[in-house]
């Protein structure tokens, strides 16, 4: 029995294009899972028990640790040298540390810059949760 060849290259995928490793969109649901405290592993048991999808755990890690790299490389930009008008909030959240969920409140500082546009200057996670007059640490 002759197996058909196909050697011309014409044939375009349709779900996943040419020299993509993975789904697009599929790094940002990987990242979305571990922000919510859901560990490497979880993540794997994860998208085996609701998707039949089996990934590896390293795969989980390189994802998430190239998140990382994008979010310390966002933490060192240059910043505007004046902000005419600054916002800061806080928002509370639930967080997995260590196996037990926590409350941690995510700080975020907005700047104005002088033509109007907005610019989210500077984000971090307490270590604790901030107490309920909405004043707390500022650590990361």
């Amino acid at each position: 029995m002759a197996i058909p060849r196909y050697r011309q290259a014409t044939f375009d995928p349709q779900l996943i294009a040419r020299y993509q490793r993975r789904f697009p969109g599929f790094d940002d649901k990987i990242v979305s899972m571990y922000a919510r405290g859901m560990s490497a592993r979880e993540i794997v048991a994860h998208l085996r028990e609701f998707y039949g999808i089996e990934v590896s755990p390293d795969l989980i890690t390189a994802v998430t640790n190239a998140a990382l790299e994008e979010v310390a490389a966002w933490q060192a930009r240059p910043l505007e040298p004046v902000y005419p008008v600054m916002f800061f909030g806080a928002l509370q959240v639930k967080v997995r540390d260590a196996g037990v969920v926590r409350n941690k409140a995510v700080h975020i500082a907005l700047g104005v810059r002088d033509d109007g546009s907005k610019k989210i200057s500077a984000s971090g996670w307490s270590r604790t949760r901030a107490p309920s007059s909405g004043c707390g640490s500022w650590t990361s």
